[in-house]
């Protein structure tokens, strides 16, 4: 936040010395949803662990306790910590149901359009953050484009919030709203909402099984009177809930909310979207090649598959990454340390694998390999993964478990050279191999 705040800063900075700080609009919104709760009852040195359903150690928190915060850890607080931030609202992020997963305070600065008797007033209307754009173009005088190059653009579902800011007791332009993620729905219309109740906590990556439309209870409440949502007015007011419900229905059906989904963990196996490797039984890559983003990258999750790396060696010393997907927090790479031939694999910081040749490869034309023959079985299982030199075997190590979903959130997959955080902890980025690296083919 102290980050935020100080970049923040500077551009405010720099629109007072350009002289537009009286015709500037600003509307600052903290955040983009409640504070999540993914760090369960007892935190996260890596929030990775969250989405491969592995259990994160207590005492690797409590022995890391004054790093956490720092580039070694990819940390989450706790569920205590998730709650207070969100207080005075129930629930959490990804609950989109309820206030403590959507609710974000919005500060707004224009000072030759806002008078000054309205200076640091609260305003009580409720908007969505798609009312921002509508407000934006009110502000300098323009309608919605209804063409932009030629492709016709659908009609903006916001409303603008320019009235508010000069009229505290204007009612609300916004009368209605549906909320859903991850199976979690709810309604806002009119000064009511109605929310489904979640079937399990957000810290749980495989929730239990509930159809999107039938296997869950409602809520009801009165947020004119009651913005907190503290009193549950599902059973006094039930001809409401159902209109309210009804509501909802229509809604979704006209924003293509249905089929509603609600698996968790599952959404993110990149393997089920588009990509250009599907179909593929080879890839091959170049030196130079990299920060491709995963649901672009090879699929190596959950089957057997090899990397072929064609290089020239000026030593027998060398150094450098020939490929690598993930960082420190999950991931793998094949790479050459001090000569040696080597294969590291990062689950989630929970467990490491890893694989060396038994000696040092000469220096000269080769072929390095690596071959990862899948158990087969459930999601994540293990496999043996095998060194190769020339075709020659030149070590060999069994890893356990395998990451079963995906494996970084933010980081990509590359060739030559690491260009986010190390997969291994022998080595800092980016590690170029600095040898001819002809080609790197990834096969399955």
């Amino acid at each position: 936040m102290a980050h935020t705040d100080y970049e923040i800063g500077r551009i405010v900075q720099r629109i007072k010395e350009l002289g537009e700080e009286d015709n500037t609009l600003v509307l600052l919104m903290f955040g983009d949803n409640g504070a999540s709760g993914e760090g369960a009852l007892q935190g996260l040195a890596n929030e990775m662990t969250f989405f491969y359903n592995l259990e994160d150690n207590f005492n690797d928190l409590l022995v890391n306790m004054n790093e956490l915060g720092s580039d070694r850890f990819y940390n989450h607080y706790l569920a205590g910590w998730v709650h207070t931030m969100n207080t005075p609202f129930q629930w959490v992020k990804q609950v989109a149901s309820h206030y403590g997963g959507t609710t974000n305070p919005m500060i707004v600065s224009w000072p030759a359009k806002i008078t000054e008797e309205n200076h640091g007033q609260l305003r009580h209307q409720w908007h969505h953050v798609i009312d921002v754009t509508p407000t934006i173009l009110e502000a300098i005088g323009i309608p919605p484009p209804s063409l932009i190059k030629g492709v016709s653009q659908k009609p903006h579902e916001g409303v603008s919030m320019l009235y508010s800011f000069l009229n505290a007791s204007a009612p609300s332009t916004r009368e209605t709203q549906y909320f859903e993620m991850l199976g979690n729905q709810g309604i806002y219309d009119k000064g009511w909402t109605a929310q489904t109740t979640p079937i399990a906590a957000p810290w749980i990556g495989i929730a239990p099984e509930a159809d999107p439309i039938s296997g869950y209870n409602w809520e009801l409440y009165n947020v004119a009177e009651d913005p907190t949502q503290s009193e549950n007015l599902a059973e006094s007011c039930p001809e409401k809930l159902k209109d309210l419900r009804n509501n909802f229905t229509m809604e979704a059906t006209k924003y293509n909310v249905y089929p509603i989904d609600n698996s968790r963990t599952s959404r993110l196996y990149v393997s089920t979207r588009p990509s250009l490797m599907r179909g593929r039984n080879e890839v091959t890559f170049f030196k130079g090649m990299i920060r491709t983003p995963e649901g672009a990258a090879p699929t190596t999750k959950n089957k057997d598959f090899n990397v072929t790396a064609d290089v020239n060696l000026p030593t027998d010393n060398e150094n450098g990454v020939l490929a690598t997907i993930g960082g420190r927090y999950s991931g793998w790479v094949l790479y050459l340390k001090d000569g040696y031939l080597k294969y590291h694999y990062n689950l989630a910081d929970t467990k490491r694998y890893e694989v060396k040749s038994n000696n040092k490869v000469p220096a000269g034309d080769h072929t390095l390999g690596m071959k990862f023959d899948y158990d087969g079985g459930a999601p994540g299982s293990g496999g043996l993964a095998t060194l190769y030199v020339d075709g020659a075997q030149v070590g060999q190590e069994r890893i356990e478990q395998t990451l079963c979903c995906r494996i970084s959130l933010d980081e990509t997959f590359d060739v030559g050279a690491d260009t986010g955080t190390p997969a291994a902890p022998d080595y800092d980025v980016p590690n170029e191999f600095k040898g001819e690296l002809r080609s790197v083919k990834v096969g399955f």
